[in-house]
């Protein structure tokens, strides 16, 4: 008994040789299937996103009190400050399947899921809750869903269970976690090219001619929405051009004042803070133009062994930091959650109509465990955007105590928010009624 109540018969793309450019919203043009000349705010779909942060919080700075423009935050959430009136802070919820087995893994595996996970090396979930969305609009975007990480996969055993539990939080299959994609270039690629993989030319290079003819058909005001599109996918391009150039490494100490070989093309960026940012301007570039309505972005593992000496802590790894609970953990925390803000800051910069494209979006932050202690009684999650008007913002909602705190009762209400209705997922028959 499923279905999807938003569909898109019709549109707008600029196209060059091996290159198509889905077009951002537009108030001159009909865009996303519109034959009307004019667009409401309601004509936009609605995009869900989860931001991951493996190893919880500090266990003293992940709090909030108060409601709206006044809400208090712990210092973990600080970044978020500006959102509070876009914000749902969520109390209490956890996934009882993860209590059942090995740290990292069962906490990991089954977090958009609900799922039990099978131990002794076999690797069995569910399918989660993004890929559901992804699954019920097939064919109504380019790219289906975006699954990109900053860390690539751990291939061990945990505890009697397999370490793909820890590195995955996305899940086509029972048995298939989603291809994660490290690379920012690939993921570019995606949104913009026939063809992923390496190219000579420039996206915006390749779709000159045929954006120039279509700018003289627009407004004033779309031209200059246009200009300031086509400027963020240039400046992504060349970021990521310069990934890997000249930068710092990640742990241990160069014996080297330079290279003794040539670099790698295409590869991972070697500055985490730089790897993490063009993740968030691809998952922005792809809500902006409609090329995807789903994303999922892992900024580490579960078990992680990402430094950061980009804060100057890169004497001990993610992972170990997390049992600390120092300062330095909490600067690690900052960073993360800013990596959110500044999604949420993007996006909330994006007029579509009435509202932003942050209005139109439901955007969850959340990790697999409350502290670096491996307490998952209870989970730290946010959420942020309006979901298309669907979402009452501003608020704490707590299910400490409550019969029905499970997450995939919170999953069950965004996935009817994002038009698809289904009568139980995971664990859970009962959608949360507050959200």
């Amino acid at each position: 008994m499923m279905k999807s109540t938003h569909r898109l018969d019709r549109r707008t793309f600029l196209r060059g040789v091996g290159v198509t450019m889905a077009l951002p919203w537009l108030e001159s043009a009909a865009v996303w299937g519109d034959d009307q000349p004019k667009h409401s705010a309601s004509d936009a779909p609605v995009r869900f996103a989860v931001v991951f942060a493996g190893n919880g919080f500090h266990s003293r700075e992940w709090w909030a009190k108060g409601s709206g423009a006044s809400m208090e935050l712990g210092q973990v959430l600080h970044p978020l400050r500006p959102f509070r009136e876009k914000m749902i802070f969520l109390r209490g919820l956890y996934n009882a399947e993860a209590l059942v087995g090995g740290i990292h893994s069962c906490q990991t595996g089954n977090l958009l899921t609900g799922a039990r996970l099978a131990p002794g090396g076999e690797v069995r979930s569910g399918i989660s809750c993004d890929q559901v969305i992804a699954q019920r609009t097939l064919g109504q975007t380019k790219v289906p869903s975006l699954v990109l990480g900053t860390e690539p996969p751990i291939a061990a055993i945990h505890k009697n269970y397999s370490m793909i539990y820890s590195s995955h939080i996305s899940w086509s299959s029972p048995t298939t976690p989603t291809p994660l994609e490290l690379y920012p270039a690939l993921a570019f690629d995606r949104l913009f090219r026939d063809e992923v993989g390496k190219a000579d030319r420039s996206v915006l290079d390749a779709v000159l001619e045929d954006a120039q003819s279509y700018r003289q058909r627009i407004s004033t005001a779309d031209q200059r929405r246009l200009d300031e599109y086509f400027n963020s996918v240039r400046e992504v391009e060349q970021r990521i051009e310069q990934a890997g150039k000249n930068r710092r490494l990640q742990g241990g100490r160069p014996t080297l004042d330079r290279p003794d070989m040539p670099r790698p093309a295409e590869g991972i960026p070697q500055d985490i803070d730089e790897h993490m940012r063009l993740m968030c301007d691809i998952i922005v570039l792809g809500f902006r133009t409609d090329t995807t309505r789903v994303a999922t972005l892992k900024l580490n593992n579960d078990h992680s062994s990402l430094r950061f000496p980009n804060l100057k802590i890169d004497y001990m790894i993610h992972h170990l930091l997390s049992h600390t609970d120092n300062e330095d953990w909490l600067r690690v925390n900052q960073f993360f959650t800013e990596q959110v803000a500044y999604i949420a800051t993007k996006l909330d910069a994006i007029q579509e109509g009435d509202r932003t494209v942050l209005d139109n979006t439901m955007l969850l932050y959340l990790s697999s465990m409350m502290t670096g202690h491996h307490n998952n009684d209870q989970l730290p999650v946010v959420l942020l955007g309006r979901g298309g008007g669907r979402l009452q913002t501003g608020r704490i909602l707590d299910y400490l105590g409550k019969p029905n705190r499970k997450m995939c009762s919170l999953y069950l209400s965004l996935l009817e928010k994002a038009g698809v209705h289904l009568n139980e997922f995971g664990d859970s028959k009962e959608p949360l009624a507050e959200i």
